[in-house]
C-alpha cells in the first residue's frame, strides 16, 4: 500500500472509532490495495454517516481513482465483492465512455458492509447532458420519463456524477445545483410524488443545496428517493438535533487540508423516510478542489461563520 494510500486507511480507521463501530483492518486494507497506486494524493476521499437507529453500525469511505484504472466493477467483480451480472447496470459504464467526457472514477465502500456503488464524474468544463445519459440503452427507463422535472429546472447539461449501485440495481445522477428556492424545491418533490421535509427549518436548509441527486430504479417507473446536499464549515448548522451524532462526528473527523473542514450535509427524502446524512471532506486535491465553484462559495461560508464566533 502507497503512503498515500496509507494516510486513508489510517483516516478510515480514525473516523470509524468516533463511531464506535469495530473495524474490519483486513477488508478495508483489501478494497485500498485492489486499486494500488490509484489511491494517491491526487484522489478526492470522504469519509461519510447517516443519523438514526436504521442507519447505525456502519460508515462509507469514497475515494477516486484515475480512468487508467479500470472499470471498478471489473475490480469488483475480480475481486470476488460483487458477482458478475447481465443486468444492464453492468453496462452503464462503458455506454458512458462511449458517448461522453469523463475525467475519474469514485468508489464507494462501506467498513463493515464492504463495497457499494461506482461513481464516473463529468469534467467541470463539459458537465454530463441529461438527454444524453437518458438515451443510453442501459440507463433505467424511469430516468427519461422523469428528465422533464430536472430540465425545467435548468439541469439538464448540469451532470455532474453518476453513481451505479450494482446490488441494489439503481443509479444516482448528481446534478449541479445552486440558486434553489422554496418553490423550486417543492415543485420537484411534488413531480416526483416525494413529501415534502418534516420541519419549515429543512425546507429552508435544502435550499442552500449545491447539489441535487435523485436515485432510479430499473423495476419502479418512480424515483426512489432524492438527497439535497448542503456544503458548510459549521458543525452545527444542521438544522436538527435528532442525531448529535452526526454534529459530533462533523468535530471530530480526520481531514488532512488546511482551514475549515468540508462538511457536507445530506437531506434525503423517500415515501418511507426521511433521513440525514454526512459526508466530510478527508482528502480535497487542488487539482480537483481549486476548479470547483464549490470552493468559491465554501471560502465565503467560512469567512461568516468565523466573524460569528
Amino acid at each position: 500500500m502507497s503512503e498515500k494510500a496509507e494516510a486513508v486507511y489510517s483516516a478510515i480507521e480514525e473516523a470509524s472509532g468516533l463511531l464506535d463501530i469495530a473495524f474490519p483492518r483486513d477488508k478495508v486494507r483489501s478494497v485500498l490495495d485492489a486499486f494500488g497506486e490509484g489511491v494517491s494524493e491526487e484522489s478526492l476521499v470522504v469519509l461519510a454517516m447517516a443519523g438514526g437507529e436504521r442507519h447505525r453500525g456502519d460508515i462509507d469511505y469514497n475515494f477516486t481513482v484515475p480512468i487508467e484504472a479500470g472499470d471498478p466493477y471489473e475490480t469488483a467483480v475480480r475481486e470476488g465483492w460483487i458477482e458478475k451480472t447481465d443486468h444492464p447496470v453492468a453496462r452503464i459504464i462503458p455506454e458512458i465512455l462511449d458517448n461522453c467526457a469523463v475525467t475519474f472514477y469514485g468508489i464507494e465502500c462501506g467498513v463493515v458492509g464492504g463495497f457499494k456503488k461506482t461513481y464516473i464524474f463529468f469534467p467541470l468544463d463539459d458537465l454530463g447532458d441529461l438527454s444524453v445519459l437518458a438515451s443510453l440503452p442501459s440507463m433505467p427507463k424511469s430516468l427519461a420519463q422523469h428528465a422533464r422535472t430536472f430540465t425545467e429546472l435548468g439541469l439538464e447539461k448540469r451532470v455532474s456524477i453518476v453513481g451505479i449501485d450494482y446490488t441494489k440495481k439503481t443509479v444516482n445522477i448528481y446534478f449541479m445545483a445552486g440558486g434553489l428556492t422554496e418553490e423550486t424545491v417543492l415543485s420537484v418533490l411534488h413531480d416526483t410524488d416525494l413529501p415534502e421535509p418534516s420541519t419549515p427549518e429543512l425546507l429552508e436548509f435544502v435550499q442552500n443545496s449545491f447539489s441535487i441527486y435523485p436515485t432510479f430504479r430499473y423495476d419502479s417507473p418512480q424515483i426512489d428517493r432524492i438527497c439535497f446536499s448542503v456544503v458548510s464549515p459549521n458543525p452545527e448548522s444542521y438544522p436538527t438535533t435528532l442525531f448529535p451524532e452526526i454534529s459530533d462526528f462533523a468535530k471530530k473527523a480526520p481531514y488532512e487540508y488546511d482551514g475549515a473542514r468540508v462538511l457536507v450535509y445530506g437531506e434525503t427524502i423517500s415515501r418511507e423516510e426521511e433521513y440525514h446524512k454526512l459526508a466530510v471532506y478527508f482528502r480535497r486535491p487542488a487539482s480537483f478542489w481549486n476548479n470547483l465553484p464549490l470552493a468559491a462559495t465554501f471560502e465565503k461560508l467560512v469567512a461568516a461563520w468565523r466573524a460569528e464566533q
